[in-house]
């Protein structure tokens, strides 16, 4: 476990989150914790998404822990049980596993189906310090995702610049209102990352000027990269498969903007 003589004053707790599918969600959750935990932030990144592709793309193999975040939900282990370390030693990942889709039917009837990651999380840092909480959501608002929601102060969203990026994101702010009017209510929008950016095209420019005019746009912008696409099938964050790629810089850049931002 990580130290406990050092107590987290504060912890920043952010759902990586877009109802569309595709538009490197994972990828972010995985290499803004990875490029936090090298700064020397103590992070944990918690796999809420079925598919478990957050916990298998920092070198966790989903089949290979006893317990998962599913065993938190629904109430047969606390936090503390199933967070593993990964390769860059600050970074612990809460596993997920294909249980997970059991645990939306499982809670449906549960008093506080809700506040289950929340309280959680809350149990979790009264005893283990952590500087910044990334939960990797799926790409749909079920119970899961509400639980997600329920349980940060701010979201991040990815997004692509295609053609039906605004639409999708029109969308996912009206969950997030709802999510404010019942469970939330101080969730914000942190910020968008402009992910699988492609110089080239003018649709990606013109969708990313559209965004910047609704929207906080962080300013470091993730390009379409071959070895950012490679890593995952090797377990390993893109700073730990070539660090030198233009996927990693992307990263590193968008979590030293973040440090920039919280230090405010």
């Amino acid at each position: 476990m990580p130290n406990r003589s050092n107590p987290s004053a504060s912890c920043r707790r952010t759902a990586i989150v877009n109802q569309k599918g595709g538009v490197g969600k994972t990828t972010t959750a995985v290499n803004l914790a990875a490029s936090l935990a090298a700064a020397e932030k103590r992070v944990l990144l918690i796999d809420i998404d079925p598919q478990g592709n957050a916990t298998s793309g920092v070198g966790v193999r989903p089949q290979s822990t006893d317990q998962s975040i599913y065993d938190v939900l629904i109430g047969q282990a606390s936090l503390a049980d199933v967070i593993v370390q990964t390769a860059i030693a600050p970074l612990w990942v809460a596993p997920a596993t294909q249980d997970l889709v059991a645990a939306e039917i499982e809670l449906i009837d549960e008093e506080e189906r809700a506040t289950r990651l929340r309280t959680a999380i809350d149990t979790l840092l009264e005893t283990v310090p952590f500087d910044y909480i990334f939960i990797d959501c799926p790409p749909s608002l079920g119970l899961l995702t509400i639980n997600a929601l329920t349980a940060v102060d701010r979201v991040l969203v990815p997004l692509q610049c295609e053609y039906f990026a605004l639409e999708g994101l029109t969308h996912l702010m009206a969950t997030l209102d709802r999510i404010k009017a019942s469970t939330n209510p101080n969730l914000e929008v942190h910020g968008v990352v402009l992910t699988m950016f492609d110089s080239r095209n003018n649709l990606a420019h013109q969708v990313a000027d559209e965004v910047r005019r609704h929207f906080h746009v962080f300013d470091s912008v993730i390009p379409r990269n071959i070895r950012l696409s490679e890593a995952p099938s090797y377990g390993k964050p893109a700073l730990l498969y070539d660090i030198e790629s233009k996927g990693a810089q992307g990263y590193l850049s968008l979590a030293r903007e973040l440090l920039q931002s919280d230090a405010l």
